[in-house]
């Protein structure tokens, strides 16, 4: 049947022009922004597990910045700590000096001197050893704990707040020499305390490097599988954008044509 009220043929055109408007224009949205995946609407479910890899991500960031912060604290404490080891080899250097019987008495005023002067030192080294308002080097001080993993886990690192106490344990000096012979033990004592903060801070040094590496690990793992997930392939897509832009041209075409159609009936009248 011919009708003019009804032009099934144009009906028909415009329907199938509609779908063909409609993918192009998702074929164009991946293009653009490179996701197959954009929205809710394109595919729920994969959206919602896209989303809580984002927070992942997220997180894995704070953990990052977090453990950049316990690398700095301790960082701070092993420069302190190494520098109070070499400060403390010379004053082991100058306690034996001291210590000579053979020192005249003006001899011995200078290398008390000069041991005092190192005490002091050594005090500035503990009290500036400090990051970010954290001194683990000091006497009192507490250890400091920071977030490790995604999942709120904790790691703690232990003070050093042991190698406040050698100044003190030092402090009787070297103004004679029997007194400069009995401090040799408590800096040999002091060497072993000092030994055991190093280690003890390089340890801790050496767990943070491995939980950032791990975490930039699985950080990379989640951004591959968020990647599978919702990335666009953009050589399919371009293909397909251009597949669609020619049958879009071909639904223009067919729409011209179905609409012309009604034309023809005016023949019948002679027209």
């Amino acid at each position: 049947m011919t009708s003019v009220n009804t032009n099934v043929g144009a009906m028909v055109a415009l329907r199938n022009l509609t779908l063909t408007n409609g993918a192009l224009d998702q074929t164009q949205d991946r293009v653009s922004t490179g996701y197959k995946v954009i929205g809710p609407k394109d595919d729920a479910s994969n959206f919602s597990i896209a989303q809580g890899l984002r927070g992942d991500l997220k997180a894995f960031d704070a953990v990052q910045q977090s453990l950049s912060s316990g690398r700095g604290v301790v960082a701070t404490a092993i420069a302190g700590a190494t520098s109070i080891s070499d400060l403390v080899a010379d004053i082991k250097k100058k306690i034996i000096e001291a210590s000579n019987p053979a020192n005249t008495a003006s001899q011995q005023s200078i290398l008390s001197a000069d041991f005092n002067s190192m005490i002091t030192q050594l005090n500035t080294f503990v009290s500036n050893a400090v990051y970010n308002g954290r001194n683990l080097i000091s006497s009192g001080s507490g250890s400091v704990s920071i977030t490790s993993t995604i999942t709120g886990g904790q790691l703690t690192i232990n003070n050093a707040s042991g190698l406040g106490g050698v100044s003190t344990a030092l402090s009787s000096g070297v103004a004679s020499t029997a007194g400069a012979l009995a401090l040799l033990t408590a800096v040999q004592a002091q060497e072993l305390i000092i030994g055991q903060a190093l280690g003890s801070l390089g340890a801790a040094a050496k767990n943070i490097e491995f939980l950032s590496t791990f975490s930039k690990t699985l950080s990379d793992a989640v951004t591959e599988g968020l990647g599978a997930l919702v990335d666009a392939d953009l050589a399919k897509e371009s293909a397909k954008l251009q597949a669609l832009q020619v049958k879009q041209q071909l639904g223009v075409q067919a729409l011209s044509i179905a609409n012309q159609r009604p034309q023809a009936i005016l023949s019948l009248f002679g027209s």
